[in-house]
């Protein structure tokens, strides 16, 4: 199994947290659309033998900018940011990113959502890139099913569900049924914990998630034939969040049983 890590979690300057990250004994790592573009970050990014997983495009977006936004020049700006994400993403190899969901819910807002990431599956379908909606409690997209149903709705070949553990921990979806109901709409996998109620992401068993629930979660990817990545996103504000990652990383590889 690949395991990455969503280097947002770790403070200091862009040497720093790569060479947190290999020192953990991880080799992929999820990114920000303004991260590691410098020749130096690049070049260490090699020398460690990292490989970038994911492009988070949602960091970074202009103020007011959305891509639901019923002012056509926001609504622009997101597209044309996120499309710019999509680029540096196809530059440095990466073959997944997402998107997150709007913050309303009603058909006229869906619509322009909807309207705005069809087009931009299309642009990374050119690149060779995976497009994920984020299921995102308290937002437009709230769950798993809703997300779903959402996807299918749109009718995208290009549109995936990027998994929240976390998420569906919040809105009471067990997530190893989740996964399975995914299938092959399965385009990314989240791991993080919480009490439950708020979007925490604490280290893995640290709040509600169970060894087992994991466990149970992590075989279904193979039940789906899933060969993405599963990665670990952590709280920048926590005590500690490399020690975050590795117990993540440890923990995986240990209840991981193909």
């Amino acid at each position: 199994m690949t395991i990455s890590c969503c280097t947002w979690a770790l403070g200091g300057t862009e040497a720093d947290v790569l060479t947190g990250i290999a020192q953990v004994g991880l080799r992929h790592i999820d990114h920000r659309p303004f991260d590691f573009r410098s020749a130096e970050s690049r070049r260490l990014i090699s020398d460690l033998e990292l490989t970038p997983a994911c492009m988070a495009t949602g960091f970074g977006m202009p103020e007011g900018a959305a891509l639901d936004a019923a002012d056509p020049d926001a609504r622009g700006a997101a597209v044309e940011h996120t499309r710019r994400a999509l680029e540096y993403a196809h530059e440095t190899g990466i073959r997944r990113a997402y998107l997150l969901p709007g913050e309303e819910g009603d058909g006229e807002t869906l619509n322009r959502y909807g309207e705005s990431v069809s087009g931009l599956a299309g642009v990374a379908a050119g690149y060779g890139i995976r497009l994920c909606i984020e299921h995102f409690p308290g937002k437009a997209l709230a769950t798993v099913r809703d997300t779903l149903d959402y996807i299918a709705k749109l009718g995208h070949d290009n549109l995936y569900l990027l998994f929240d553990i976390g998420h569906a921990q919040i809105s009471k979806e067990d997530p190893a049924v989740a996964v399975a109901t995914t299938g092959d709409r399965l385009g990314y996998f989240h791991l993080d914990d919480n009490d439950g109620v708020s979007d925490l992401h604490w280290a893995l068993c640290d709040g509600v998630l169970t060894p087992d629930v994991l466990a149970r979660t992590l075989a279904t990817l193979d039940d789906i034939v899933y060969d993405g990545p599963v990665s670990l996103e952590m709280n920048p504000g926590l005590p500690d969040p490399l020690a975050a990652i590795e117990k993540g990383f440890r923990l995986v590889r240990d209840l991981y049983q193909p």
